[in-house]
């Protein structure tokens, strides 16, 4: 029987079908990943609570329960309680100015419980709110045929109107729109944003934004805030990472195939890789050259691109192995010199 000779259709059905098996492959990466996915979720009720109580301590709820009634009573002027999720917290910083004397400074920082709250110290002006918030939601958005690894994969380039097209698409889904960063009552969100914003509103007296309303903590506590920042932007710069790897297998898959003449070959390859594949279902289903390229090792290659941390006793066999070779390079060399 003829072999089946390869075509862009093929290789595009080889590359999604490994792309999907390497989404799902239990990898260091991945783990990282939905670590840290587990992890702030598990923190943003304990910050949070914590904040609850900070809070508080400036709004009792006596004098929240005051406003209410007087707002009752004479309607919208004393209109001045409202549900927020997001604080600037202060605490007084000593420093030591000279050798007598200590200067005493409050510093302060936004922070946002919402989901699509900065990640940094920086505001509300960089995408870490968004990148996070895709990070947190990625298999919802995958489910909806967004794309919630836009951030990763376009780090190298500027913003362009492919991003933005996909960003907006994503938030569409995500129900964010028209996003306010200080108040339930002007926060517009729908759906999975709307819902999640929900469990982190806090009642607060005053009718001006959140910037000019700083919320006195202790130190331990402003801390802890910041901790609870850097826990967010770990789980982006794991999400960062671990598609990281699945775009690199991708690449090399995509280079591999484009030297393969033979369906056998792209079967093979997957083979090596550990994907079910045969040359019937390829050719069935619908699609949704050089030595480096032959399937062994571009499996080899591509396999190498994950789970990258090594352990000692991995280095140390890598190393022998290298030793090996380079030994057995010197023997080979010695016997062609002596010919």
């Amino acid at each position: 029987m003829a072999k089946i000779r390869m075509n862009d259709e093929y290789r595009k059905k080889i590359l999604n079908r490994y792309i999907e098996h390497a989404e799902g492959e239990d990898t260091q990466e991945r783990k990282a990943y939905l670590d840290a996915k587990a992890n702030i979720m598990d923190l943003y009720e304990s910050t949070f609570k914590l904040a609850k109580d900070v809070v508080k301590r400036s709004y009792p709820d006596e004098d929240v329960e005051t406003c209410q009634e007087l707002k009752n009573k004479y309607g919208q002027p004393l209109d001045v309680v409202a549900k927020d999720k997001c604080f600037y917290f202060s605490y007084a910083h000593e420093s030591n100015a000279d050798e007598n004397e200590y200067e005493s400074r409050d510093l302060s920082e936004h922070f946002d419980f919402g989901l699509y709250g900065d990640c940094n110290s920086g505001g509300y002006s960089d995408d870490s709110g968004r990148k996070f918030a895709y990070a947190l939601y990625r298999d919802e958005l995958k489910a909806k045929d967004c794309n919630p690894d836009i951030y990763p994969q376009q780090a190298e380039n500027q913003d362009n109107p492919h991003k933005s097209q996909i960003c907006e698409a994503n938030d569409k889904a995500l129900g964010h729109g028209g996003y306010s960063h200080y108040s339930s009552d002007r926060d517009n969100s729908t759906g999975i944003a709307k819902d999640f914003d929900k469990q982190f509103y806090v009642d607060i007296i005053g009718v001006s934004h959140c910037r000019s309303r700083t919320i006195a903590c202790t130190q331990a506590e402003f801390d802890t805030f910041q901790m609870f920042k850097k826990q967010k932007s770990m789980l982006i710069s794991a999400h960062a990472t671990w598609v990281d790897t699945i775009t690199a297998q991708k690449k090399a898959m995509a280079m591999g195939l484009k030297a393969y003449r033979y369906l056998t070959e792209g079967v093979e390859l997957m083979t090596e890789l550990g994907v079910d594949c045969d040359e019937a279902d390829l050719i069935k289903v619908n699609s949704t050259g050089l030595t480096m390229y032959n399937p062994q090792n571009l499996a080899s290659m591509i396999q190498g691109m994950k789970n990258k941390t090594m352990t000692r006793e991995q280095k140390i066999a890598e190393r022998m192995k290298y030793d090996e070779g380079d030994t057995l390079v010197a023997v080979a060399n010695s016997i062609h010199s002596r010919h």
